[in-house]
């Protein structure tokens, strides 16, 4: 047994730089687990530089100097995000609190429109289910208004801290595009300096991360923009806060936009009923998903190597168990990593079997 794990550890164990890049790896895994907060905002900023250094390379194609087209980038990301803390962020915010405010009469809303589900539809629901369900509801309402509200009181501290982090993007942002390249040397200074295997992994993920980081921004302006429209074209309640958790849910594949739905369903069907404007809106709803899914996202990712659906719902799963909520949107990324990493994975070939 042991002749067999050792010839076991010494057929995939036996590359240095492979054990060197497994080490570092399981080092990023440990201080993001234990200091999440304060890599968050870091991991925040390189996803921007990732999405602007496409623009900044663009520029440079049209012979602008690096500096000036990091200049005019930076300006417009400046704008952009200025723009959405002084007038998106606080209405989404406003419409939150309205959402708090709301939820006693919501309720009760819901309840008269599945009383009157149950009599449009008496064979598939009954009575006691829509008693049941409105419980529940109602339950759920409760503890999320004590939440919100223990929320507001508690956790200063942290909106605080969420302030600051806010605030430190930007000039993070700045310094990685600046001094992009001498940030880079800077850490392949400390790599050894024959490192095959790890710049065949730093070449494959560097491609990967850029092509699916700006191709999932585009996706989450346009799905969250379009599906904003529609909602304030039927005049939706919460049609800000609504549409902006549908943008963000396209960062979480397949499981994103199936929870996001419920609160859309739910928050229509209580605002119109089984009307023809509920069904019209589910329609459009449908519609943008359909062109999100089957248009948008082969447009925006045919240079990307699409991971199996189970590969990524298993990863959403894992990181998000593992790092929380920075998990769950970084969970693709991570399983480009690991894809990456056991892809370069240095493989012996089986001793051949001659026969007697």
């Amino acid at each position: 047994m042991i002749d067999v794990i050792k010839n076991w550890l010494d057929r995939y164990f036996s590359n240095e730089e492979f054990l060197a890049l497994l080490g570092l790896l399981l080092g990023l895994s440990l201080l993001m687990a234990l200091m999440g907060s304060v890599v968050v905002p870091i991991l925040t900023g390189v996803v921007l530089a990732y999405v602007m250094q496409g623009v900044i390379d663009q520029l440079q194609r049209l012979k602008l100097s690096r500096g000036f087209a990091v200049t005019i980038t930076y300006t417009l990301f400046l704008g952009g995000f200025i723009a959405f803390l002084l007038f998106v962020l606080p209405r989404i915010w406003r419409q939150v609190g309205n959402l708090y405010t709301d939820l006693p009469g919501l309720s009760a809303r819901l309840s008269e429109t599945l009383s009157g589900l149950q009599v449009s539809l008496p064979a598939p629901i009954s009575e006691q289910q829509i008693a049941t369900w409105v419980n529940l509801l109602s339950a759920e309402a409760t503890e999320l208004g004590q939440w919100l509200l223990s929320a507001s009181l508690s956790q200063l501290p942290v909106l605080m801290t969420v302030m600051a982090y806010t605030l430190l993007v930007p000039i993070l942002v700045f310094f990685l595009l600046k001094d992009k390249d001498l940030i880079i040397d800077y850490f392949l200074g400390l790599l050894p300096e024959h490192r095959p295997l790890m710049n065949q992994v730093g070449s494959e993920i560097s491609q990967q991360m850029q092509n699916y980081v700006r191709g999932k921004f585009i996706e989450l302006l346009i799905a969250g923009l379009c599906t904003y429209a529609l909602f304030a074209v039927f005049e939706l309640n919460y049609a800000a806060l609504l549409g902006f958790l549908v943008g963000v849910s396209v960062i979480i594949p397949y499981l994103g936009i199936a929870v996001v739905t419920i609160p859309v369903v739910s928050v229509a069907l209580i605002q119109f009923g089984l009307s023809g404007e509920f069904f019209y809106l589910m329609l459009g709803y449908l519609v943008i998903q359909a062109l999100d899914g089957f248009l948008l996202v082969p447009l925006l990712f045919s240079e990307v190597n699409n991971l199996h659906p189970l590969a990524i719902v298993i990863a959403v799963l894992v990181f998000g168990a593992w790092f929380g909520l920075a998990g769950v949107f970084f969970a693709i990324p991570l399983a480009i990593l690991l894809r990456a990493i056991l892809g370069a994975w240095p493989k012996v070939d089986e001793p051949e079997v001659t026969a007697p």
